[in-house]
């Protein structure tokens, strides 16, 4: 027989991403809507075994939709990865009468989830990262903000490149994942893009391009780089020396993860929000909330951490096709 859930909680774990407030605003509202209480628990796991956690109404979450960040912040929790952390986590849990908790975050806060469910507390996980970098699902939560954002930065540097006939690196969030570089890289037109998954740090082929580029004419050359290659600054002194050509680097930062959300980051957000209480009502655990093949899903967590993301092959020949 299903577990009776009476209160959920709902807490941000990881790197904070835009649409975890419409997320949280969701959860809250859609629990409320089918008459449960809810507890939000601030500083992810680290506030949980704290126990800072604080009763939520749907005036807590009201003007929330549109601000960046997450209302209820965000932490690193190192303690929460041993079996003791993980059993206290449990019984805070329990000693707050949560029932069900909601994990909004990536994977390393889904493998909290995991270790919460093994420990009998009925946890239900919402992909909230800018990386995309969850297999499971198409969409994670933040992600269209982030690139939009740093499309938008690029177009800037690109019009002052344009003036000084330079060379520019910008540098994009992406530490062991591409996705941001590769779709900025074919919105903006950049001449190379430089990816974890497939770079081959031959720094000479890009010395190359860019001086046929330039006897073709060309008066600037971008290059996006993910952040899990690096080393920017550097490697645009390198290239400068190389190729005589004036080469500046750009590093974006911390700026992607901020700013009020996208339509579609309210949105699907949103539903993942409410999908994710659904599934707690329904007697669910351990349970990842998706977006597969233009569906609202959910996967197992255990399958879910077990499958590998990679950059799709095509999209990274159409990428290199298009700069020609």
């Amino acid at each position: 027989m299903a577990k009776e859930i009476k209160t959920i909680g709902v807490l941000t774990s990881g790197g904070d991403a835009p649409g975890m407030n419409a997320a949280i605003r969701a959860v809250v509202r859609q629990a409320i809507y089918k008459g449960l209480k809810v507890k939000g628990i601030l500083k992810g796991y680290n506030g949980l075994l704290n126990e800072e956690i604080i009763d939520m109404t749907a005036r807590n979450v009201s003007d929330t939709i549109s601000k960046g960040g997450t209302i209820l912040y965000t932490a690193r929790c190192s303690e929460f990865r041993t079996l003791e952390g993980q059993q206290q986590g449990a019984e805070v849990c329990r000693k707050h009468g949560i029932d069900g908790l909601v994990v909004i975050g990536g994977d390393g806060s889904f493998a909290g989830a995991q270790k919460l469910a093994a420990q009998g507390i009925n946890t239900i996980g919402v992909p909230g990262t800018i990386d995309l970098d969850i297999a499971c699902t198409d969409y994670t939560i933040g992600f269209d903000t982030a690139v939009n954002t740093a499309m938008e930065a690029i177009d800037k540097v690109r019009d002052t490149a344009s003036s000084h006939e330079r060379c520019s690196i910008i540098e994009v969030m992406g530490r062991g994942a591409g996705y941001i570089a590769l779709w900025c890289g074919i919105a903006n037109g950049a001449e190379d893009i430089l990816l974890p998954e497939m770079y081959d740090y031959d720094e000479q082929k890009l010395i190359n391009n860019i001086i046929a580029n330039r006897k073709r004419g060309k008066k600037h050359h971008i290059i996006i780089n993910a952040e899990g290659i690096g080393h920017s600054v550097s490697m645009a002194r390198r290239i400068e020396a190389a190729t005589g050509v004036e080469t500046r680097a750009t590093i974006l930062g911390h700026m992607q993860r901020g700013g009020s959300p996208t339509c579609r980051d309210r949105v699907y957000a949103s539903i993942m929000g409410a999908y994710a209480v659904d599934l707690l009502t329904q007697g669910k655990s351990n349970r990842v909330v998706c977006y597969k093949n233009g569906e609202y899903t959910d996967f197992d967590i255990d399958e879910a951490l077990k499958m590998k993301k990679s950059i799709s092959e095509y999209q990274y020949q159409v990428s290199k096709a298009l700069t020609v």
